[in-house]
């Protein structure tokens, strides 16, 4: 499938015709060897769940293989590595990302979401994308890391190249936005050295796991997933969410009357029904069996998550939205295993507040022209979310 399929979102169809017929299919590449593209449920959690087998050390997520300089970085993120290794730097901050810490940020939340409609309120027409969505997981991962806000837009959007398809943007371009984040990364840690706060990037700075402290490369390596894990899921998920709800007007209006009680399983049924991250590339390093199919060591092995969240083995009328789906074990934040999303709780956090306030307080929202959607395989949203409404000031919650 290439990022042609994507243009408009997940290719539903292609996906269906892959689960019904080889739910383990060998697809070709115009400039590469080839790949397995996994499309059942209960194949991409295997995938997911055996780090052993198929490894995600070896390819930095993409199906493309990277150039070797910009390959060999990549490799040193926490996301890219496999037990043992992962597991030790997934300790050293892997309990700021529980629910209770998570939701100690839920008034900052909160407060930021007010405040960025509040840019928008008087205006009447807005970009949910650019002047909403994209915004808001900036701010909090900015304020997570303890770096000013413009900053983080300004980090969200160099991470936005580097997602963009090989057809839309060079070898040249991504790996200069790539190098533009490090660069930053190493002031930052530089900055927290000299004077340490109580930010997320002063304690990676000085945390310590089986007596060890994380080097420059590998501090640098950290703050690069934080900012693109931080923001991909969340901005994409409300984008997506606003796209697929302003299309299902009855939906929206029955969000929109929710007395508080709908929104935790609508945001679980718009991840499943968005599914922001694409695909997560693992390499196959021994022989294996999936499914019917024999997997060589070496292989490119692809589980496509928007794939297994619509299966009908699983999830009934599955290509139906249903805000009150439940139970709704959907893998948008991967498939679990060792590789489960750091970020979920935050993501969920952001999305409600954000949905909440929006259709709280937004009323007569309606698109003014065709969303506009990144040109990846890799990651799916919106970039562009034109829309007009009528604003009121913000409702004050418990």
């Amino acid at each position: 499938m290439s990022s042609k399929s994507f243009a408009g979102g997940h290719p539903v169809e292609q996906y269906r015709w892959l689960r019904e017929n080889a739910p383990v299919y060998w697809h070709d590449e115009p400039e590469g060897p080839g790949f397995w593209a996994v499309t059942g449920y209960d194949l991409v959690r295997q995938v997911s769940k055996q780090p052993e087998v198929y490894s995600m050390a070896k390819a930095a997520g993409r199906i493309h293989d990277f150039p070797p300089d910009e390959l060999a970085f990549l490799l040193t993120m926490m996301l890219f590595m496999d037990p043992p290794k992962h597991s030790f730097h997934r300790r050293l901050v892997g309990g700021l990302f529980t629910p209770k810490r998570a939701a100690l940020w839920r008034d900052s939340i909160r407060d930021a979401v007010g405040g960025i409609l509040d840019e928008v309120c008087d205006r009447g027409e807005c970009d949910l994308v650019g002047d909403v969505a994209g915004k808001l997981p900036s701010y909090v991962i900015a304020e997570l890391v303890g770096i000013p806000r413009a900053d983080g837009v300004r980090l969200y959007e160099l991470t936005e190249i580097m997602h963009s398809a090989l057809d839309t943007v060079s070898d040249e371009q991504r790996f200069a936005a790539m190098r533009d984040i490090t660069g930053y990364a190493v002031q930052v840690r530089a900055d927290k050295l000299a004077a340490p706060a109580d930010d997320l990037a002063s304690r990676l700075v000085a945390a310590e796991v089986d007596g060890r402290r994380l080097t420059e490369q590998e501090f640098t390596s950290f703050f690069l997933l934080l900012i693109n894990a931080g923001g991909d899921t969340t901005r994409n998920l409300i984008g997506g969410a606003m796209v697929t709800l302003l299309r299902r007007p009855e939906q929206l209006a029955r969000l929109r009357a929710d007395d508080g009680t709908l929104m935790s399983t609508a945001v679980e049924e718009l991840l499943r029904f968005q599914s922001p991250v694409t695909y997560m590339r693992r390499t196959a390093v021994a022989d294996a069996e999936l499914g019917d199919v024999r997997i060589a060591e070496g292989d490119k092995v692809v589980p496509y998550y928007g794939a297994a969240n619509r299966d009908p083995a699983v999830f009934d009328r599955p290509d139906e939205l249903l805000l009150d789906r439940t139970p709704n074990e959907h893998l948008a934040f991967g498939g679990g295993g060792p590789h489960f999303c750091l970020g979920a709780h935050f993501a969920r956090i952001e999305a409600s507040e954000m949905l909440g306030q929006l259709l709280r307080r937004f009323g007569d929202l309606e698109l003014t022209g065709e969303p506009s959607w990144l040109a990846s395989e890799f990651i799916s949203g919106p970039t562009r979310v034109p829309v007009a409404y009528t604003a009121s000031a913000p409702v004050l919650t418990a």
